[in-house]
């Protein structure tokens, strides 16, 4: 799952609770549930690919196990390195002294894995922040508007809840968030 698209999809759906303010709601299982059928969704042109050129030939006999591993690795790590940082792929090659290779298909797992997991985090982190922030405005509007009401024993997040659940559903937050997940692996 870690070099999948599946990292970036629950971080982001996490956040996107955390936003909301309901810690429960919706539950983990659902989150993840989600995340699997999103990342299958957008893995699947790697797996067909995958499947193409390693998996059939292997069932055909026509190549080895070993060949059909080599061949799978390369549209998975195809993939990795589109949503990989540059500077992040710089950084692993700085801990080895070794030169960054010209092509993209020059580049090891050993490196592309790490590299594109700490761009999938920051990614994730980015679009987590753009989630947060108008639930981050409701908070704050409700806690001032009952601050000025002199009602400092209520709790905001009590009365802010409704209203952010409210502004999610009115402005479509499962389609938009789940559009925008997708899209941004295209």
């Amino acid at each position: 799952l870690s070099v999948t698209s599946f990292v970036r999809i629950v971080v982001v759906l996490s956040l996107l609770r955390q936003g909301l303010g309901s810690m429960q709601s919706p539950p983990s299982q659902v989150i993840v549930g989600l995340a699997l059928f999103l990342s299958a969704f957008t893995m699947a042109p790697v797996a067909e690919e995958v499947a193409e050129v390693a998996w059939q030939p292997l069932q055909r006999e026509e190549i080895t196990e070993m060949e059909a591993i080599q061949r799978g690795v390369v549209p998975v790590e195809r993939f990795m390195l589109r949503q990989t940082r540059q500077q992040d792929l710089e950084l692993f090659y700085s801990f080895t002294d070794e030169a960054l290779p010209e092509a993209p298909e020059d580049v090891p797992m050993k490196m592309a894995m790490p590299a594109f997991l700490i761009s999938e985090l920051t990614t994730a982190f980015q679009m987590g922040v753009i989630v947060i922030l108008p639930f981050l405005v409701v908070d704050l509007a409700v806690a001032s508007l009952l601050m000025s009401m002199g009602m400092m024993m209520v709790p905001p997040t009590m009365m802010s809840l409704p209203l952010k659940l409210l502004l999610f559903v009115l402005v479509d937050g499962w389609n938009l968030l789940a559009g925008s997940l997708v899209r941004s692996f295209a």
